[in-house]
């Protein structure tokens, strides 16, 4: 992935008060020394941490060493924001930064994020450290309970490669092949561990630093042109194409050649709230508001298509299911993907296997870009008539706040702005919301657990950091809740941010389950709070968001305050601070109620 050049990721976060003393020339090297090095040839421009023994010689080379620059340490409260940070900074900028999870026990931590970017497909370089690995090195107890005789076992079922070097030259190697299988697709977390005693071992001279550029990930393989051929035919005769724009990159020429593609065919295109923004939501050919499953309008579009090109769509199989039931899938269908390289036999992640009748295994932009010129003298279509929406409603001040209102405030309030929402709620409907590049939404966590939203929210302001984007999240309240500790790192490191906090008070999804058991087997639905309120007392979000040295507001609860609170954060945010909002939404609102709530194109508002 390639992020657009007028982002500038480097821009950094505040170095530690006072820098570091530089080290003496005559110095001696040791193993963590050459780790450092490597890590700052490979362009690491980070490393997130949560302190740990374990790793103690690689802390001293970071900051001792290479003076806490290129890379520079971000502290975090828990390992599992390390992952989570470095996922978002991925997100957006296509890159890896280093999580390094002390021991065991912070890969244990860590291990819920690790799934959440393997199960995204993004890069994350994490690193640990056990040991002494000799016995007789060790100290009395802790070194003992923080060793582990094969500790990459903890979370080798999702990731992609690992690796515990047992010597200076191994460990550069290890890294260097590390960073090249984490930034291959399909891309995923990669785990090198490092044995204490190798990294507090005293060298006779310092390491040669191989060259990198002679290790770089390989370019993208090219699809057959057999396999393109065939797949230009096929869209060439079809009648009503129909396109799954699923994982892209966050490129814009990307972008581009998808949005040229659709037009030239007349195709639908429909896209997924999971994933991040990949077709303009406001053109004609998209078929229908996104969400996180397919809305009755999508699965018509999908029903009635005789031709479906799915460019990486997460779930193809559960997709065209929701579309065709159980009956014969009647379209043709063309899947682009290289997924299937990362599918093993103990995570579920790949969901159901789909039919195909082409299967190019490659990345979705190599196809567009080869189907272009494919194409150039297809006639232009005549174009596909947008599914209408209806007008947004007036908002009542009077009325409780829902989420398609919290929407419709954070519309106006940025009205103007170059926003990037990193993150949305599943209460969110795609049509609260149109994306118009590749950064105005960056998708979901890909692990379906909680807590992940703060970190990862984190990790994307930071890559946007300069980039002249507003950086926004929407975020529930028991993802704040899990994972509020992630915001000190963003006011330590000064990472301007933007977290609305829609709150119900409730683990809400799970009210629905409930109320779904209760009614199949007749009994109360009323009870169906029960064991989900986040409520008497209820947490006090703002003053949550004040203790880790974020600004804060709230709670809210009305739509005008929200309006005039939402322009005081935003204001807040361009001065460079990291703001919380908490708003409290009404319990009961679910996505699929967002059809009743549109909002209109930006374009409206000019």
């Amino acid at each position: 992935m390639k992020i657009d050049s007028k982002v500038d990721v480097s821009m950094g976060a505040r170095r530690d008060d006072p820098v570091p003393m530089s080290e003496q020339a005559a110095g001696h090297v040791w193993g963590s020394d050459a780790i450092a090095d490597m890590l700052r040839a490979l362009e690491v421009p980070y490393v997130l941490l949560n302190p740990g023994a374990s790793f103690r010689g690689l802390h001293d080379s970071l900051v001792n060493h290479l003076g806490n620059v290129k890379p520079q340490m971000l502290v975090v409260l828990h390992e599992e924001h390390a992952v989570s940070i470095a996922h978002g900074y991925a997100k957006v900028s296509g890159k890896p930064l280093a999580a390094i999870l002390h021991s065991n026990v912070g890969l244990m931590h860590g291990s819920m994020a690790i799934f959440d970017a393997w199960a995204d497909r993004v890069p994350v370089l994490v690193l640990g450290a056990t040991g002494p690995v000799d016995a007789a090195r060790r100290r009395p107890w802790i070194d003992w309970l923080h060793t582990a005789q094969d500790q990459a076992a903890l979370v080798r079922n999702f990731i992609k490669w690992d690796a515990q070097p047992a010597s200076v030259a191994a460990a550069q190697e290890a890294l260097l092949r590390a960073w090249r299988i984490a930034d291959t697709a399909p891309r995923g977390p990669v785990y090198v561990c490092f044995d204490a005693a190798l990294q507090e071992t005293r060298l006779s001279e310092r390491p040669v630093v191989p060259d990198v550029s002679r290790y770089k990930p390989p370019q993208p393989p090219a699809p057959a042109s057999s396999d393109v051929q065939r797949t230009a035919e096929l869209l060439r005769r079809a009648r009503k194409p129909v396109i799954l724009a699923g994982r892209v990159s966050r490129s814009q020429s990307g972008w581009d050649e998808r949005v040229a593609l659709a037009e030239r065919l007349g195709a639908q295109v429909l896209t997924d709230l999971k994933l991040g923004a990949a077709f303009p939501t406001s053109h004609p050919l998209h078929a229908a508001p996104a969400g996180m499953f397919l809305t009755p309008d999508a699965a018509r579009v999908l029903r009635e298509a005789d031709v479906v090109l799915s460019l990486d769509w997460l779930d193809l199989a559960g997709t065209l299911r929701q579309a065709w039931g159980e009956a014969t899938v009647k379209s043709q269908v063309i899947q682009v993907s290289v997924d299937h390289h990362s599918h093993n036999g103990w995570t579920m992640d790949h969901q159901g296997l789909p039919p195909a009748d082409v299967f190019l295994a490659c990345e979705p932009e190599m196809l567009v870009s080869a189907l272009l010129p494919e194409l150039a003298d297809h006639p232009e279509p005549a174009r596909s008539q947008h599914v209408e929406r209806t007008p947004a409603a007036q908002l009542n001040p009077n009325e409780p706040l829902t989420v398609p209102a919290v929407a419709q405030a954070l519309r106006e309030a940025t009205h103007g702005e170059e926003v990037s929402l990193l993150r949305l709620p599943l209460s969110w409907g795609g049509d609260m919301w149109d994306f118009d590049g590749p950064l105005d939404f960056l998708g979901y966590d890909g692990g379906g657990g909680i807590g992940s939203g703060p970190g990862m929210a984190v990790g994307s302001a930071l890559a946007l950091k300069g980039s002249g984007r507003l950086p926004v999240a929407v975020i529930g309240d028991g993802d704040f809740l899990m994972g509020v500790t992630a915001f000190w790192t963003a006011a330590n490191a000064r990472i301007p941010l933007l977290t609305v906090v829609v709150n119900n008070r409730s683990f809400f999804n799970d009210e629905l389950h409930q109320e779904r058991v209760a009614l199949e087997r007749g009994r109360p639905v009323e009870n169906k709070w029960i064991g989900q309120r986040i409520d008497d007392p209820a947490p006090d979000l703002a003053q949550m968001a004040r203790a880790q040295g974020l600004t804060a507001f709230g709670p809210v609860s009305d739509s005008k305050t929200l309006f005039d609170t939402l322009t005081q954060a935003i204001s807040a945010v361009k001065r460079g601070e990291g703001v919380v909002v908490d708003v409290r939404v009404q319990p009961g609102y679910t996505a699929s109620m967002s059809q009743t709530m549109t909002r209109s194109s930006a374009k409206d508002h000019e």
